[in-house]
């Protein structure tokens, strides 16, 4: 079954991505951006929020902003998020810079935490480093987009494309995710193809994606994603 993962920008929005049903919670500000980090004593207040649920509860991740591929730069914004709790830290292939030479400066980093690659559809993603993460001991990928105002994930990439992304990668071993503007109309063609989740922000919020989260619409993608389950 395809997962749901809400992107928040608040403590409030944790929690109602958690009342909705969210499988994931995931700490990104988009008013900083496509993949835009929290600020580090939020981040603090985050973590310690989500250990206070009772269990069961959704897995949380956080991003570590809009960066060029520079090793140094990446491992250290890393080690930031890694360093206050969070168990899966997501990482923008943004354009510039070496992105081997991040993977392996992130290595010692995956025996503590679980990183997640994020390809960019709209910024020419190179899905020959498939093997490369595998490899470096990351836990799983996912494709967004960087450009939010451009179309979403299936205007920047067809579904064909998409879902031999999916296939590579689990046979790799890793988790996959889609994401990139989804509405609620791509709920079912993506679950089709297979995907452990998707991810949600502008659709879950009143009007545009840095607008307040909508507990209506969040239960919206929740029941869209429900009524993808198959039979038992």
């Amino acid at each position: 079954m395809t997962g749901f993962l809400a992107s928040v920008a608040t403590l409030d929005e944790m929690e109602a991505a958690r009342a909705g049903g969210a499988d994931i919670v995931d700490l990104k500000d988009p008013a900083r951006g496509a993949l835009g980090a929290w600020e580090i004593k939020a981040l603090q207040e985050a973590v310690s929020l989500w250990w206070s649920w009772g269990e069961p509860k959704p897995m949380l991740s956080a991003t570590i902003g809009d960066r060029p591929m520079d090793p140094e730069d990446v491992a250290a914004a890393v080690e930031r998020v890694a360093s206050k709790g969070v168990p899966m830290v997501k990482i923008g292939l943004f354009p510039g810079g070496d992105p081997l030479a991040c993977f392996q400066a992130l290595l010692p980093l995956t025996e503590r935490t679980r990183l997640i690659a994020v390809f960019l559809a709209d910024a020419e993603p190179d899905f020959d480093l498939l093997p490369e993460l595998a490899g470096c001991g990351f836990a799983g990928v996912m494709i967004d987009t960087a450009d939010k105002t451009s179309g979403g994930l299936r205007k920047q990439i067809d579904d064909g494309a998409a879902g031999e992304f999916v296939r590579r990668a689990r046979a790799l071993g890793l988790m996959t995710g889609l994401a990139g503007s989804l509405k609620l109309e791509d709920v079912g063609p993506l679950t089709a193809l297979g995907p452990d989740y998707l991810g949600f922000r502008g659709a879950l919020c009143s009007g545009v994606r840095t607008g307040r989260m909508s507990p209506q619409a969040v239960a919206r993608i929740r029941s869209a994603l429900d009524a993808r389950r198959p039979a038992a």
